[in-house]
This record gives structure tokens, C-alpha cells and sequence, in this order.
């Protein structure tokens, strides 16, 4: 077994580390600082593992970035994921189909118009959760709800 992993922390970097547990970041942030206290507190790398469950690994890897970057290092780095085959002029163009053609499409028949019209390839799946996040749910009649159901 290797030696133990620990960071030190003076009092400004606790600190902001602390500071970092309000401000407006997100949660991985808030969690790989905790992460850095904990360990400058004495807390062991398996003890911190378990507290958030994680894996030990994932937990050294924090510590580790820590050491290298500093607080940089809590970020992920800019261009991580999957970048989008779509522009916003795209679904511009589907919910103005939508609305303005007098026919319906189910998002097979939309994928399909994409690609023919635009060029993008979407799968049919991808582009309906697309559009459902934006609001765009086709042009299909209201569901009935509750209050205007006849008994």
C-alpha cells in the first residue's frame, strides 16, 4: 500500500473553499472543494470515498488536480462533451413548420425534413427531447386536463 494522500491547506485557501459551498458554481465544484477541505482536515481518502460515495480513485484524482492546477483545477475543462450537431436557426425552422404547415409530423417525418432541407442528421429520439426541452410539443389539440373532462 502506498503512502497516504493528504492535502495542506492554509486558512485562506480553506476559506475560499468554504466561500465556494454558497456561491454560485456548480455542484461538482461544491463537492471536489468539500473533497479538498476534508482531506486538509485529516479526513483519509476512503473515509471521504464513502462520506460522498465515490470511489476512492475518483477521490485521489480530485486530490490530485488539487496539487497540479490549484483551484483552477476544480472545473471542468472548457470543451468537455459532445458538441451539437444543430444550430438554433435549425429548430427555428422545425417549430415554424410546425405551426405554419397545415399538417402534422411525427418526429420521424421531422428528422426526415431536417436532413433533406438543413443537412443535419438527428435521430428521431434526440431531436424529439430537443424540442419537447424547448417547448415545442407539434401541432396536436390540447390534452384534456382534469377541470374539463365531461364525467
Amino acid at each position: 500500500m502506498g503512502s497516504r494522500l493528504r492535502v495542506f491547506l492554509t486558512r485562506e485557501q480553506d476559506r475560499t473553499l468554504l466561500n465556494l459551498r454558497t456561491a454560485d458554481v456548480p455542484q461538482k465544484v461544491k463537492d471536489r472543494a468539500e473533497v479538498i477541505r476534508l482531506s486538509g482536515h485529516g479526513w483519509y481518502v476512503e473515509k471521504i470515498a464513502a462520506h460522498f460515495n465515490w470511489t476512492a480513485q475518483t477521490v485521489r484524482e480530485v486530490l490530485h488536480r488539487w496539487e497540479k492546477l490549484g483551484l483552477e483545477g476544480l472545473w471542468e475543462k472548457p470543451g468537455r462533451g459532445g458538441k451539437s450537431r444543430w444550430v438554433e436557426a435549425d429548430m427555428v425552422f422545425l417549430e415554424e413548420c410546425l405551426e405554419l404547415e397545415p399538417r402534422t409530423y411525427n418526429s420521424v417525418q421531422l428528422a426526415q425534413k431536417l436532413e433533406q432541407e438543413r443537412s443535419v442528421k438527428l435521430s428521431p429520439d434526440w431531436l424529439r427531447q430537443v424540442l419537447k426541452k424547448r417547448g415545442s410539443f407539434g401541432n396536436e389539440p390540447e390534452k384534456a386536463i382534469r377541470g374539463n373532462k365531461i364525467r
